[in-house]
């Protein structure tokens, strides 16, 4: 798209790991391009840097100098980051985590993206369907904003299985603390929570290109759960795929990565407001095309 502004440039990046196939350029740049800014944005791969999370201050001062707008953050940083931001929204101080990051005025203000964007997700797809007793595997930064949301639209109960276990122990004690009615606890029994479910959430990196394969045994998926990822890259990820032959209610995350794209849009422009059909459009019509390519290799 030819764009007729003379305004400079809007700089964004995303910073963690393994982002190389990550479509968050592309999503930025079309839908600024729609409102006649130009775009530009960077993937910041520590992988491909050979950095880890220990670099994020020298990132973020990095960034700053060059004059960018904001960062989204991912796997492994979305708390690692906190230490090195000036302030926080309300709602990434009470999750714990931070997926965007507007830099503006000297200030590295964070907020958590990921929270709306997945209720949004499961308000419009998982329909009349009781959200019940869940099990969400994963409590890294994505897991915390998931489970809130999960619990906050009213699920019964939540267990949570995490390989960190300070980590998950600590965002129970959170979770329960803020939803006082609901059962919130720590999972051991993998099984024997999945036979009670009603619902099943994967909010690791299991699925994904660079991590391959499945987070729990597929055996454990009956057609009677629902199952929601938050992976958008592949689409369709090996257990979504399981899932889907086996006939439960499944719900992808592309979803999630729109909606939470179009609120971070919102606060990278100061309140330019997204349009998140034809983020989603674009974004479907994107990963079709590389499907399409993949296939022909």
């Amino acid at each position: 798209m030819r764009l007729k502004t003379e305004k400079p440039a809007m700089l964004l990046g995303l910073i963690g790991e393994g982002i190389g196939q990550s479509l968050s350029p592309t999503l930025y740049e079309n839908e600024a391009a729609h409102h006649d800014i130009l775009c530009i944005y960077q993937r910041v791969d520590l992988n491909e840097l050979h950095l880890t999370a220990d670099a994020l201050p020298e990132l973020l001062t990095a960034a700053e100098r060059f004059g960018f707008h904001g960062l989204n953050i991912t796997h492994p940083c979305k708390q690692a980051v906190i230490p090195y931001l000036h302030s926080l929204s309300d709602e990434a101080r009470t999750i714990g985590a931070v997926n965007t990051v507007v830099l503006r005025g000297g200030q590295r203000i964070g907020h958590n993206t990921d929270h709306y964007g997945f209720t949004q997700n499961i308000k419009t797809n998982l329909r009349d369907r009781a959200i019940g007793h869940v099990v969400q595997l994963g409590a890294g930064g994505a897991g915390s904003a998931v489970a809130d949301a999960i619990l906050r639209l009213g699920a019964t109960s939540l267990t949570l299985f995490d390989q960190v276990s300070d980590r998950v122990e600590h965002l129970v004690h959170a979770l329960q603390a803020r939803f006082p009615q609901a059962r919130v606890s720590v999972g051991h029994d993998l099984a024997g929570a999945m036979h009670q479910a009603d619902g099943l959430i994967n909010a690791t990196p299991v699925g994904m290109r660079t991590h391959p394969g499945t987070p729990l045994p597929p055996a454990l998926l009956e057609s009677r759960h629902w199952f929601a990822e938050i992976i958008y890259f592949p689409l369709e990820t090996e257990l979504l795929h399981i899932a889907r032959q086996k006939g439960c209610h499944t719900i992808d995350g592309i979803g999630m990565v729109v909606h939470q794209a179009a609120r971070a849009f919102e606060l990278y422009t100061d309140g330019i407001p997204a349009d998140v059909t034809r983020m989603k459009d674009h974004i479907t019509d994107v990963l079709s095309k590389r499907a399409s390519a993949a296939g022909q290799h």
